[in-house]
C-alpha cells in the first residue's frame, strides 16, 4: 500500500528522536515493537526503564512490570518494591 513507506518512515523518525535522547538502538526497536509503535508510549517505557534501572532493579523485572502496570510509575515501583 501507499502509506507503507510514510509509516515506514515516522518509525525511523520516533527511532532517531529517541536514539538521540541516548537510549539503546536495542532497547528502542524493542520499546517501539511492544507499544505499536506509538513513540510517545515507548518514550515513557525508556524512560522509566532508565530510572528503575539507576534505582538497581533488574531489566528484565522492569520491564515484566511496567507492561503489566502500562507505564504507570508509581504502580510499577511499588510491584518492583514487593518483589
Amino acid at each position: 500500500p501507499d502509506c507503507l513507506p510514510l509509516q515506514f518512515l515516522s518509525y525511523l523518525g520516533a527511532c532517531d528522536r529517541l536514539l538521540k535522547q541516548g537510549y539503546e538502538e536495542g532497547q528502542v526497536e524493542e520499546a517501539m515493537e511492544m507499544f505499536q509503535y506509538s513513540e510517545k508510549k515507548a518514550a515513557e517505557f525508556l524512560h522509566l526503564l532508565a530510572q528503575f534501572n539507576d534505582m538497581g532493579f533488574q531489566q528484565n523485572e522492569i520491564k515484566e512490570v511496567l507492561l503489566l502496570c502500562g507505564n504507570q510509575r508509581d504502580r510499577a515501583l511499588e510491584e518492583l518494591v514487593m518483589k
